[in-house]
């Protein structure tokens, strides 16, 4: 079994990264993506948004990461595939996946999914940038508007030289409302040769279960759920139960002590309070608590809500 982190834009930061690699069972984390339009940037963008290319490119619990791109001009893509590669990236992730209305109407992420022959072309010119012994890794959902050239689509990133695909089950219009579609990850994965990774409404270790059973996958990328529950790694592997309420409490708590002196103080009350909105999909006593610290604004006053709620289970 292998399961990646998934990049989620504005939430899966290389602080969220950190701290749920060092709970352990993820085999790889991706990034957020970088947004490529026709200059080849310079390595500081790829540093700040990736500091674990100072550690040889894995965060501090020895997890590889991933620089993952997204755009629609080959040549730029695959001259800053180049650059990140040279800079240390674990490989390059290629998105074609992303849904936002803003990056799709630049003709970037889900909207290249209408043509498999462009996905092909960006996908052979940026593997002519990238070293054979270097992972090209893909992420694609299973369409825009429909799922008619989810295998096409599929066997065109394989044929242009991608090692690995993960595959989002649901397409650009579905957005991330259920059901996954996991039987077409099957569909997929018996039209290709390369590793494919299942993604989509894992949040449960039945989830995950059931997820491998039907798309036939035995690697997983999972996201929303990681933020549900911090060990779900951990979980799905048999290694350990499920946090439990009081446990994500302690695991929030020491995020808070570990940026309390970092850039992003200021916005820390705001991030546990996105954080609490993932966390409650499967912890009601999220949703409770959200309510109680709704209207924090400070550090301190964000870890003395903690505190108190966690004296409730001693």
């Amino acid at each position: 079994m292998h399961i990646t982190l998934a990049p989620m834009e504005g939430v899966m930061d290389h602080h969220m990264r950190q701290l749920l690699t060092a709970l352990g069972g993820y085999d790889l984390c991706i990034t957020e993506f970088i947004r490529v339009i026709d200059l080849q940037l310079p390595a500081r963008v790829y540093r700040r948004l990736s500091p674990e290319l100072y550690n040889d490119s894995k965060t501090a619990s020895g997890t590889p990461v991933r620089i993952q791109l997204l755009g629609q001009n080959p040549h730029c893509l695959a001259q800053n595939a180049h650059k990140a590669i040279s800079i240390g990236s674990d490989g390059i992730d290629l998105n074609f996946g992303c849904p936002a209305k803003t990056v799709n109407k630049n003709k970037g992420g889900a909207v290249l999914l209408k043509s498999p022959q462009t996905l092909y072309e960006i996908v052979s010119e940026v593997r002519k940038a990238v070293p054979a012994f270097q992972t090209l890794s893909v992420k694609i959902r299973l369409g825009y508007e429909d799922k008619s050239l989810a295998v096409e689509n599929a066997q065109a990133i394989e044929a242009a030289g991608a090692n690995e695909l993960t595959v989002h089950a649901r397409t650009k219009l579905e957005g991330y409302r259920p059901p996954a579609h996991w039987h077409w990850i099957a569909k997929i994965k018996d039209a290709i040769t390369i590793p494919v990774t299942a993604n989509g409404d894992i949040f449960s270790v039945d989830d995950a279960k059931r997820c491998m059973e039907i798309s036939g996958c035995e690697r997983l990328m999972i996201g929303r759920g990681a933020l549900a529950t911090p060990n779900l790694a951990q979980a799905i592997k048999g290694i350990e139960s499920p946090n439990s309420w009081s446990e994500i409490l302690n695991i929030v708590e020491k995020y808070l002590f570990i940026q309390t002196h970092g850039d992003q103080e200021k916005y820390l009350p705001s991030r546990i309070k996105q954080w609490l909105m993932f966390i409650k999909s499967q912890h009601p006593q999220a949703a409770v608590f959200l309510q109680q610290v709704r209207t924090i604004k400070t550090t301190g006053e964000m870890l003395a809500a903690i505190n108190q709620e966690q004296l409730r289970f001693r």
